[in-house]
């Protein structure tokens, strides 16, 4: 275990450091705003919750882009579940990932600026399912900052 500086200007997070990039859950990301809530269909099948810092969503709602240095993105991930008491209706199952984006263009500069984690209970992922991160966001998303969720107002 170890501390990390999440973001510049953000508070320290204690906790287990993501492979790779030294990313840590943030402190008090739970208490975050909503910048947009997602559902991934198969083979995930989840539901997801993108919070932001104030940093982030002061970028969101100016529409900046690049974002600045010590945006914190969170993404919280549930399995898909139906509801048992209204049919049409989903709810959130069995917690799977919590994936962190930490935007320090210095620290992160060979991947974009951007650092990631992926904790799955509080924990780190292992290594192999961190390299995988920039690339895809490279790869998909790279005209967006590397960020594919946009703002829901």
């Amino acid at each position: 275990m170890g501390c990390a500086l999440v973001a510049s200007g953000a508070a320290l997070a204690a906790g287990p450091l993501s492979p790779i990039y030294g990313v840590a859950l943030p402190d008090g990301y739970r208490k975050w705003a909503l910048v947009a809530p997602a559902q991934e269909a198969a083979p995930l099948n989840e539901l997801r919750a993108v919070l932001g810092n104030d940093i982030a969503i002061k970028a969101y709602e100016a529409g900046s882009q690049p974002f600045p240095d010590g945006t914190v993105l969170v993404k919280l991930a549930w399995k898909h579940v139906q509801s048992p008491e209204f049919e049409p209706a989903s709810i959130p199952g069995a917690a799977t990932t919590v994936q962190v984006m930490v935007k320090d263009s210095k620290r992160y500069a060979a991947t974009g600026g951007w650092g990631f984690g992926r904790f799955i209970n509080g924990q780190p992922a292992d290594a192999a399912q961190h390299q995988t991160c920039y690339a895809c966001h490279q790869a998909k998303v790279q005209n967006h900052d590397l960020v594919f969720t946009r703002f829901a107002p």
